[in-house]
């Protein structure tokens, strides 16, 4: 027993050292300033009742996000990189599949990227009007517009091997975001008998308002940037010890020189240079001309990067989430705030400061910051990630960071203005919707490309290929008419199913509430 106790606490210490943060990376994802929104409708309407659908839309992110990060560590190449592969160099009809398919879908990736901005940008701004009351929403869009000059003290987070401080930074935040809740959640002394049952299938979901509100909890979670950026991530040699070294310590009382000036001026050229292409990027236009990784990179990397994926998912996204929305049941659902109108990301702050107190109402708001910021960051380097993916076109962070900023910063700048928090909480609920449409165009070529035996075979060394034993349980030989074999690891009969009937529930949800929002707006 001590053995297989230590064999555990060995495992458990490399998982964390080596390849512990690509999951967490990719929760802040699934609880942006957008999650917030529609979480706190949900629980300021519906009460507890919706945190089935909380917990099913954090099962359906698991689940992509492992096909993700699945379709990244086999392949050695990330999504968007594998839809240009599909689509630049067909046998026939090139030009019809590059300007009807490949490029408007690129286009449609560029857009969910910009909409993400706009909602990251705007609940950051929020969170700066309610910890800071002397600003003006729009001085809060302006300042947030500046946060890019966090990105100058990385390095390039898509390059081969991980860089550790955009992990360590990003963890930072996620755990900040965590403490805050639990705090906040700990002063509003929650119904938890009443709570659990809320994760219980309710009839209360198919009720017309509650539908809708369902769907807006699916479309706000399940994110498209997050499974560029996941299967990017996945790419990455997490087993190299040079990318793992830490820096050397500097001894007590030894001093570094100050940089110079001409020093400073170099950082920052260096950070606007084109960067360099990632190790994932390929130059080829087809898979035929291209091979996986190596059976052994695979092995050493894909049982921990799906644990990864999916336990930061249910651990963090899924638990930071129900608590917002359980926040919200206990202030305005079961408590003496009840409004006829959902309840804002303004009207939670105002309250629990009420009730609870000041303290309570800060952390809220800094909880939100920590949020928008994190999400801010993940979605520039997602955008990265799709542009030299679709186009091979790369670019710098800064100067990436700084146009898609700049493109969402127009109309938030000229709703902040014209219409103050009424049309903020207009526009992020726009910005989520603009989200759940594109989903279905990026998730259909995921689900077709991991369950592909072609795409996803990983070829085995010749002297292990007469072996029929396999660690990894569910994996096939394919002859290939030489000494070789291959070994699949696509996603297999069942969880295509799996991932067809999710894909079936997204297009039924937008089609849902395209209806409505026309419905409504005829009225």
């Amino acid at each position: 027993m001590p053995t297989h106790l230590s064999h555990f606490a060995t495992n458990a210490f490399v998982h964390i050292r080596r390849h512990a943060g690509v999951g967490i990376v990719c929760a802040v994802a699934y609880f942006d300033p957008g999650n917030w929104a529609t979480d706190l409708q949900a629980g300021s309407e519906f009460g507890f009742r919706l945190l089935f659908v909380v917990l099913l839309a954090g099962v359906f992110a698991a689940f992509l996000q492992s096909l993700a990060t699945s379709l990244g560590c086999v392949t050695g190449l990330d999504l968007a990189s594998h839809c240009r592969l599909l689509l630049y160099d067909r046998p026939e009809h090139k030009l019809a599949y590059r300007y009807l398919l490949l490029y408007p879908l690129y286009l449609l990736s560029e857009i969910a990227i910009i909409a993400t901005d706009l909602a990251e940008m705007l609940g950051s701004a929020i969170a700066l009007v309610l910890l800071f009351p002397g600003l003006e929403i729009w001085h809060g869009v302006l300042i947030t517009a500046f946060d890019v000059v966090l990105l100058l003290a990385l390095r390039d987070p898509l390059r081969s091997t991980p860089v550790r401080a955009f992990e360590l930074l990003i963890a930072g935040l996620v755990i900040a975001v965590l403490v805050c809740m639990v705090i906040v959640v700990s002063r509003v002394h929650v119904h938890w008998a009443e709570a659990f049952d809320g994760f219980l299938p309710s009839k209360t979901i198919f009720k017309s308002d509650a539908l809708y509100t369902s769907v807006g909890i699916l479309g706000a979670t399940i994110m498209p940037h997050s499974l560029f950026l996941g299967s990017t991530l996945a790419t990455q040699n997490r087993m190299s010890s040079d990318a793992l070294i830490p820096e050397k310590p500097r001894v007590i009382g030894q001093w570094r020189s100050l940089p110079s000036l001409r020093d400073v001026v170099g950082f920052f050229t260096a950070a606007l240079r084109r960067p360099a292409p990632s190790a994932h990027a390929t130059r080829v236009n087809r898979h035929s001309d291209r091979e996986n990784n190596s059976l052994a990179f695979v092995k050493a990397h894909l049982t921990h990067a799906r644990f990864d994926v999916v336990g930061s998912l249910l651990g963090f996204a899924v638990l930071i989430n129900s608590m917002i929305l359980i926040v919200a049941a206990m202030v305005f659902f079961y408590g003496q705030h009840t409004s006829e109108n959902a309840a804002s990301l303004f009207d939670v702050y105002d309250v629990i400061q009420r009730v609870v107190n000041k303290g309570a109402a800060t952390l809220f708001a800094i909880a939100l910051l920590a949020s928008g910021q994190s999400s801010s960051l993940i979605a520039t380097v997602a955008g990265q990630a799709v542009a030299e993916g679709f186009l091979n076109w790369r670019v710098s962070p800064i100067i990436r960071r700084l146009l898609t900023r700049l493109i969402a910063v127009i109309p938030a700048m000229a709703v902040a203005i014209a219409l103050g928090p009424a049309g903020i909480n207009t526009l992020l609920v726009v910005s989520q919707v603009i989200l759940a449409i594109v989903l279905p165009f990026i998730v259909l070529p995921l689900i077709f490309l991991t369950s592909s035996r072609t795409i996803m075979s990983v070829r085995r060394p010749m002297e292990t290929a007469v072996s029929t034993g396999s660690s990894e349980g569910a994996v096939a030989e394919l002859a290939n008419g030489s000494d070789d074999a291959m070994v699949d690891y696509s996603s297999g009969t069942v969880m295509t199913l799996v991932g067809s009937a999710i894909l079936l529930v997204i297009l039924a949800a937008n089609v849902y509430v395209i209806v409505v929002l026309i419905r409504n707006g005829g009225e």
